[in-house]
């Protein structure tokens, strides 16, 4: 992941450059139209995993064979219905409803076939990664990851010395970079496990099982989608391409950000649903408290210096940027904080295992982020509105999660509060005003993203260790760091 981050913000770098705001804005706003649909491989791509370790965990390989079989047919459904829309509604809303610059629309309908390459390949190779993964060897996943990374970093650099249309050319060249990479994993699963080679077989009873797992997940899924590249479309329809590409920096921020979420994550999340399956319901209750705090803690303490100083670092970082990336980068962010820190409670109601309430009104909730966004933009709102009707959407989803939980699951109320989102919110409190009154007092440098960085990650930890620690936690800190004893 580190390696991958390096190389991704430099490539960003590159490439913003290469083509430009404007291209790159056509490019956010374009390729969003197929690439809000990745949600749909990510929601899929957790029942394959499930169903996999599974069949890994009864040993039966014929059973293994049948479920990546079947995983291979449902994506293959999944990639001609991507297909049809596409080359239907995909190309009426280009031609139609996006604006685009002058001279453009050639190379927009590129990156949209492109775009929707992309896709199907990462569609096709979901049961391999899958298995890489259900096997846990990361070993290859890692390897395979940098190798991606390092093509893309070679596709910015072709596309800087490029002499043709330089935004069909990284077009292209993403495509096949996508085809050689997702071919590795392919073969890789194919060579190693059984289950991943011969005469694949799919289920129909094994079809509609999946399906449904997967089905309430998409829900909630889609209604981020539309959250997400949908108000991205919708900037594009109000502000044009060059708020496309303010956005898609502050995009790029919280892709590295969520990448660390991500890992916290995967650290917890299996010993939440262990703990509530077996019935040791108080222990999976006091993850769900200690994770949402611990997810808040690490996201805040890297959104400090963008909240302080993002205009410095976006500097630093990309040279020249859209007027609003600051600004957009700063409330995706906050967003991202406020919609990541109950994701234990999804967890808890995953585990439980009965979703469709949930996902039905949780998924109501988020989705009246998209609709209000639209009538504030009719009625006349800046591009930074859409950021704020998100957070008081998702902070109302987050009260709607905790309720359902507690109805489903007993976790209690109270405690979730006093034990997860009071320890979470006072220290992070603390130290945003400390942060705030110290950036006052110094002059506009790249040395002050330094200074503030330093103050942040010291405030946080001592407001972390005074006020948001239990004893048996602070024990566990100087168990690992001799000086604290």
């Amino acid at each position: 992941m580190g390696v991958m981050m390096v190389i991704g913000l430099f490539t960003y770098r590159i490439i913003l450059r290469a083509l430009g705001i404007e291209d790159y804005g056509v490019y956010s706003a374009v390729g969003g139209v197929v690439t809000m649909f990745m949600l749909v491989m990510n929601t899929v791509a957790s029942a394959i995993t499930r169903y996999i370790t599974v069949g890994l965990g009864k040993g039966d390989p014929e059973r293994l064979k049948t479920i990546v079989g079947t995983s291979i047919a449902i994506m293959a459904g999944f990639g001609l219905l991507i297909v049809l829309l596409t080359e239907t509604a995909g190309l009426w809303y280009l031609h139609h409803k996006m604006v685009i610059p002058p001279g453009r629309m050639v190379a927009a309908g590129v990156v949209l076939q492109t775009s929707m390459a992309i896709l199907i390949v990462n569609l096709l190779s979901l049961p391999y990664t899958a298995a890489i993964n259900a096997h846990e060897h990361m070993g290859a996943y890692a390897y395979i990851s940098i190798l991606e990374a390092v093509l893309k970093l070679a596709v910015a650099a072709g596309v800087w010395y490029a002499g043709a249309d330089k935004l069909v050319v990284y077009a292209w060249l993403l495509l096949a970079v996508s085809v050689l990479a997702r071919g590795t994993y392919a073969a890789y699963a194919a060579w190693h496990y059984p289950e991943c080679r011969g005469r694949l077989r799919a289920d129909k009873a094994l079809v509609r099982e999946m399906g449904a797992f997967a089905g309430w997940n998409f829900l909630g899924s889609g209604a981020y989608m539309l959250n997400t590249q949908g108000i991205n479309q919708l900037m594009n329809l109000f502000f044009g391409v060059g708020m496309n590409a303010a956005r898609g920096v502050a995009d790029k921020v919280e892709q590295v950000v969520r990448q660390f979420a991500t890992n916290i994550a995967l650290a917890l999340n299996p010993a939440l649903t262990k703990s509530y399956v077996s019935g040791n319901r108080e222990y999976a209750y006091e993850l769900v408290c200690k994770g949402s705090k611990y997810y808040f803690w690490v996201l805040w303490v890297i959104a400090i210096p963008f909240f302080t100083d993002a205009d410095t670092i976006l500097n630093l970082w990309l040279g020249e940027v859209p007027p609003e990336a600051a600004l957009f980068t700063k409330l995706t962010l906050l967003c991202f904080v406020i919609d990541f820190t109950p994701g234990t409670l999804n967890i808890l109601e995953l585990a439980n295992g009965r979703i469709r309430r949930y996902y039905i009104y949780t998924s109501a909730t988020a989705a009246l982020a998209f609709v209000l966004t639209y009538v504030a933009y009719r009625l006349g709102a800046p591009g930074w509105t859409g950021y704020g009707i998100f957070a008081l959407c998702y902070i109302a989803k987050a009260a709607v999660m905790l309720r359902i939980a507690h109805k489903d699951t007993g976790l209690p109320i109270k405690d979730y509060w006093q034990k997860g989102l009071w320890p979470a919110l006072c220290p992070g409190l603390t130290t945003l005003l400390v942060v705030t009154s110290v950036v006052s007092f110094l002059p506009p440098a790249w040395w002050r993203f330094l200074v503030m960085t330093l103050v942040g990650v010291v405030s946080m930890a001592l407001s972390v260790w005074f006020y948001g620690l239990t004893e048996g936690e602070k024990a566990f800190v100087r168990s690992k760091l001799p000086f604290l004893k």
